[in-house]
């Protein structure tokens, strides 16, 4: 890994311990209503530390495609934890490893390679058996993989976007999230102001260090390498939200759902595999 990779993995770290502050603040707020409060006070902070140099109109359209991409990644993530373990969630959420190339394949023209066929199949195989080997999946499970599906969109865009200037387009992207889960927690769900202490180190962990710094380190660092081996990369987030999980609110998973969280790594590992 070079410099730049070193920090992305640095970045996936950071989102791995997100799943159970997340998870646990849900006890106290609707869940996109804990997003628009995540992300408002991303966005006051950007302010104050950049000030005008995130206003460049050149990237409000940008902006805008990738804060769409990530509400949905988000809000289905969200949402999609009220109805399974923080474990399950950030396995699920890997999966974007595996879509990203299909995505890459139809916005950048990039190749398409039999291992990614295969990587989808055991992917899916592995979501099969972390869903508790029914055909019935889990409702949380399922807007999980939409989540994940958001997430491919975002990462090949922000490669798409990768010319642009890295700042503004950091800010715009939180700040219409921001704009997105508002209208979204005002019109669908009330109007909570915690008192207790717990979900406001959920709201300033994810606000502050999984937000300002991993997004706007994300969009400076992630053009010095490729989509998909940026997707790899952050491909280590599992594995350190399930030992987040088990840290802090003491998660594990069935042995069905560790057979299908190694298939899942195997396939985003097969992945990894292309770029040796």
């Amino acid at each position: 890994m070079n410099r730049s990779e070193l920090i992305l993995l640095g970045i996936t770290a950071i989102w791995g311990f997100t799943f159970p502050a997340m998870k646990a603040s849900l006890d106290y707020l609707p869940p996109i209503l804990f997003l628009a409060y995540r992300f408002g006070i991303a966005s006051l902070l950007m302010l104050i530390i950049f000030r005008s140099r995130v206003f460049k109109r050149e990237t409000l359209k940008e902006g805008f495609v990738l804060g769409l991409t990530l509400f949905f990644g988000h809000g289905f993530q969200i949402v999609g934890l009220k109805y399974t373990t923080a474990s399950n969630s950030a396995f699920i959420t890997s999966l974007y490893v595996v879509f990203t190339p299909f995505i890459a394949y139809f916005i950048l023209g990039d190749r398409l390679r039999g291992r990614d066929v295969l990587s989808l199949i055991v992917a899916l195989t592995g979501l099969y058996l972390i869903s508790r080997a029914s055909l019935n999946f889990n409702y949380g499970d399922l807007l999980t993989v939409l989540s994940a599906l958001s997430f491919a969109f975002q990462i090949v865009l922000v490669q798409k976007f990768g010319e642009q200037d890295y700042l503004s387009l950091a800010f715009w992207q939180i700040l219409w999230n921001f704009v997105f889960s508002s209208a979204f927690a005002l019109t669908f769900e009330p109007l909570v102001i915690p008192r207790d202490p717990m979900p406001w180190m959920g709201i300033l962990y994810t606000a502050i260090f999984a937000t300002v710094v991993a997004f706007t380190l994300q969009v400076k660092y992630q053009r010095d390498t490729k989509a998909h081996r940026a997707a790899l990369i952050y491909s280590a987030e599992p594995i350190f939200g399930h030992i987040a999980a088990f840290l802090t609110i003491g998660e594990i998973l069935s042995p069905k759902g560790y057979l299908g969280a190694a298939l899942i790594m195997a396939s985003i590992w097969n992945e990894v595999r292309k770029e040796s």
